[in-house]
């Protein structure tokens, strides 16, 4: 993975000898751990979770199904009624059918950028990527702009020793191991980056390496260290009491607040009802840590080391009905509605708003392998809870999936959207690197949805 570049609000020297002296002491807890004093939104919705499909889903055979047109538009799949009265989705989502009057389905998203990087920056930020339809590019300026998660940990802070925003199982990344920008907290700084915890959850003896101790430090003994920490923090002159070391140690020192990640307590039938897949447990996960005190929580798809390279994940440029109804849909089927209904029975809905979203859908045509290939112009998104009206589509394509016919809808909409869902103006001000005030976002508010 390339390193991440340098930002200009990076750590002073005396930060450095602090994350320094951390580490000898065998401590591998993320140093960007930063309090924000800031007032807290007043919306319906309190938390988030995105779930990213990253690869672009067809929207042909998802949410925006075109049953009249020829097969090599339409696919093999045919739609299928919902529990939601007009709302036919495709059919190899029949977990979400059953869901769907939680849902709103929005067909007429748009980036008009065909690039998984640059058009997944848009998404992921809300602002466009400088050129778009750039691959392969990394993060850094003039794309700085803050990930979604980021500018939620910078408006509300960290609350009940858990970090603000967290991605999980891994970041995103090309074939060729260039990672997307759009990611961390840009301009923002370090500080307000989403916590990226690598892990396995599906995993018979998972945990979160960043979060567990070694075999040989017992509680007592990183009550010890602690100590010999603060002992040496005095003794190179630096500030006592630094809110980013003590809320390390106090993290790792809390069995109540470990305790979030421990899947395992979860009853059976449950953790089924999600997947035993490392996206579905991930999405279980998410709804855990929703619970403990993170505010938003982004579940990216889980890239496998055996993804084929010529269709990992969602890119289906190849064999994509055979990849749609053997890998990809059943288990985004039974991840997403798993973890609706599981919000619904917990009465979590209404204070969570879920969003199902990716960079891009695929082209209106299959191409001459049997797949499609990338489309910005237009695709579909799902989102539920958080004071979004369930159970309606908004938006459509034209006739053959191709471009917007009505109610376009920009990333920096769907980010609009979701600032006001959690009672902040779409326009609440941001600060760059020289203190500059910036509009969170310049999208409109879809109000129609709510």
């Amino acid at each position: 993975m390339p390193a991440l570049p340098n930002i200009c609000t990076g750590p002073t020297r005396r930060e450095l000898l602090r994350i320094g002296g951390l580490s000898a002491l065998g401590l591998s807890m993320p140093h960007l751990l930063q309090q924000r004093a800031v007032a807290k939104g007043t919306g319906r919705a309190k938390n988030v979770i995105i779930l990213f499909l990253m690869g672009g889903p067809p929207q042909h055979s998802t949410w925006d199904p075109k049953p009249d047109m020829p097969p090599e538009i339409r696919g093999e799949f045919k739609p299928i009624d919902t529990v939601a009265p007009g709302v036919r989705i495709g059919e190899l989502f029949p977990n979400v059918a059953r869901q769907a009057d939680k849902i709103c389905f929005i067909r007429s998203v748009s980036t008009n950028d065909n690039a998984h990087s640059s058009s997944g920056y848009y998404m992921l930020t809300g602002t466009p990527h400088n050129p778009p339809n750039a691959e392969n590019v990394n993060p850094g300026p003039p794309n700085d702009w803050p990930n979604f998660g980021a500018v939620i940990r910078r408006l509300r802070g960290d609350q009940r020793g858990l970090p603000g925003s967290v991605r999980l199982p891994m970041h995103i990344f090309n074939t060729d191991s260039s990672v997307w920008p759009g990611q961390d907290a840009g301009f923002l700084g370090r500080a307000s980056d989403p916590w990226l915890l690598r892990c396995e959850p599906a995993s018979t003896k998972f945990q979160v390496p960043e979060l567990s101790l070694s075999s040989d430090v017992s509680l007592d003994r990183l009550s010890e260290r602690k100590e010999l920490f603060a002992r040496l923090d005095r003794g190179i002159g630096a500030e006592s009491g630094n809110r980013y070391v003590d809320q390390a140690f106090d993290l790792l020192g809390s069995r109540s607040a470990r305790s979030a990640f421990d899947i395992a307590t979860e009853p059976p039938k449950l953790r089924d009802r999600y997947g035993r897949h490392q996206f579905g447990q991930s999405c279980l996960l998410a709804r855990r840590l929703i619970e403990a005190g993170v505010g938003l929580v982004q579940v990216n798809w889980f890239r496998a080391p055996d993804e084929p390279s010529d269709n990992p994940c969602w890119d289906s440029h190849t064999k994509e009905s055979e990849r749609l109804k053997t890998v990809l849909a059943p288990t985004a089927d039974q991840a997403f509605a798993g973890l609706v209904s599981d919000l619904a029975d917990r009465g979590m809905l209404d204070d969570t708003l879920v969003m199902c979203i990716s960079e891009f859908g695929r082209t209106p045509k299959f191409n001459s392998r049997g797949g499609r290939d990338h489309w910005g112009h237009v695709f579909s998104v799902a989102l539920a809870g958080g004071g979004i009206k369930g159970g309606q589509v908004y938006g459509s394509s034209d006739r053959q999936g191709g471009q917007p016919r009505d109610n376009r809808v920009t990333p920096q909409d769907l980010t609009a959207t979701a600032l006001h869902c959690l009672g902040y103006e779409p326009n609440v001000e941001i600060y760059d690197s020289l203190n500059r005030p910036l509009p969170a976002t310049r999208g409109e508010v879809i109000r129609a949805i709510l």
